[in-house]
């Protein structure tokens, strides 16, 4: 039974909401245009959480635009730089599945097909809404005909369709959600990443705050393979908001507390201090999902540096108190988690990698003691893995061995690989 994918295009494949962006470009220099503007974002809110008919909706905003077809070239151009980074870094997926992925969208034909077919969207798996023009070219009105122009418009599209398998639908407003609620659908997944309405999230069947995520839920193919939104990146102390921010672009599940509270200690993967915030041996100890710390002053007498070396956890800190090092010290953070890289840490050998292309990365973090690298690499040959290229440095008590294979191989593998005698924590990356 195939398995088809019904994907929301405003706020959900890209960041924005592409109508309320066309009326920017094509009311710039309109006296009113800031009134227009909020009029036309308020005809999108009401529609999406469901408070007016999507026609109304459609119907005035497209009567407040004042566009043509150059305010349409400008458009596109804009949209194919604000597609959502978790949809942008997962184009494998749409390739693989080319011909179940559909795009359905009470938005326009004419500026979604050229943003979404550079993803191997297939044209003829493109639903939405198309303009009609006057013979110079401005945007006049719509093809009322189309069943995406009217009210629960995807729910009437599916059952023209007959789509026969399991079907999955994403998106991030009323309108999608109509679909789980005809029973059109077997799950309902709310996207979040670029908004959160909760009229649609309360009544979703699984929130997704990402692409990745819905992937991963799913066990579909993926460009990483755990989805940073599942990371709990805790923040304590007086921390700048630069370095707030840098981690939630990035994706990560950010919470800012002023003490480190025992009930994130389990959980937290990431963690981000201010000067002079002490984390105290139990909590260290009992941080079993901890991956990296970041400190903004000196760490030493602050965090216990033999602890986290014994648990592979890699410590980042501002030695020198450079007012920089704000933003410094998370990048080097989510570089350790996106990449692998070491470079600029405290207690781990400093290593900056090469960008992960078409491969699998793992990172075997271990004790450095003999033997270790022939167990590691009798693993690869036993199980004919093709590596494409390793490194492994050492620092004192800690071995760090990075290995970029090929995607086609056995999970077993990552088993027999934590299973290695020495074995401290155990990572796999993709991209």
């Amino acid at each position: 039974m195939k398995n088809y994918y019904i994907i929301d295009f405003d706020s959900t494949f890209t960041q924005v909401e592409a109508l309320d962006e066309l009326a920017r470009i094509s009311l710039e220099n309109h006296p009113d245009r800031d009134k227009i503007y909020q009029q036309i974002e308020d005809y999108t809110n009401l529609a999406m959480e469901g408070k007016i008919s999507f026609r109304e909706s459609l119907t005035g905003r497209v009567q407040l635009l004042s566009a043509n077809k150059s305010h349409l070239d400008k458009l596109v151009t804009q949209l194919k730089k604000k597609v959502s980074r978790s949809f942008g870094r997962n184009k494998e997926f749409f390739k693989k599945h080319k011909d179940t992925a559909l795009i359905v969208s009470g938005g326009f034909k004419e500026f979604i097909t050229p943003v979404v077919t550079p993803y191997y969207i297939q044209n003829e798996n493109i639903y939405a809404n198309t303009f009609k023009f006057d013979k110079d070219g401005n945007i006049i009105g719509y093809d009322e005909s189309n069943p995406l122009s009217d009210e629960g418009g995807k729910v009437k599209l599916l059952n023209e369709l007959k789509l026969d398998g399991r079907i999955f639908g994403i998106g991030d407003g009323y309108s999608d959600f109509q679909l789980k609620e005809s029973g059109l659908i077997e799950k309902f997944f709310a996207f979040t990443e670029n908004i959160a309405r909760k009229s649609v999230t309360d009544r979703a069947d699984h929130i997704t705050p990402s692409f990745d995520e819905f992937l991963y839920v799913n066990d579909l193919p993926r460009a990483i393979s755990y989805p940073k939104n599942r990371i709990l990146c805790l923040i304590v102390g007086n921390i700048p908001d630069i370095a707030v921010h840098i981690l939630k672009t990035d994706g990560f599940s950010v919470r800012v507390k002023d003490t480190f509270e025992d009930k994130y200690t389990k959980d937290v993967g990431m963690l981000l201090l201010a000067e002079g915030t002490r984390v105290d041996d139990e909590q260290l100890s009992q941080a079993d999902k901890l991956k990296t710390i970041g400190y903004l002053g000196d760490v030493k007498g602050y965090v216990n540096k033999k602890i986290c070396t014994e648990k592979g956890i890699v410590i980042f800190d501002d030695k020198k108190q450079k007012k920089h090092n704000a933003g410094f010290i998370p990048r080097r953070m989510a570089d350790f988690i996106n990449n692998g890289d070491t470079y600029m840490s405290r207690n781990f050998p400093n290593l900056m990698l090469p960008r992960l292309i078409q491969a699998h990365r793992l990172l075997h973090i271990h004790k450095n003691v003999p033997g270790v690298m022939a167990q590691i690499n009798n693993v690869y040959a036993e199980n004919d893995i093709n590596i494409i290229s390793q490194f492994l440095m050492t620092k004192g008590e800690i071995g760090y061995a990075v290995t970029d294979i090929h995607t086609a191989y056995d999970r077993t593998v990552l088993k027999q690989l934590k299973q290695i005698d020495n074995t401290i924590k155990f990572r796999i990356l993709y991209k």
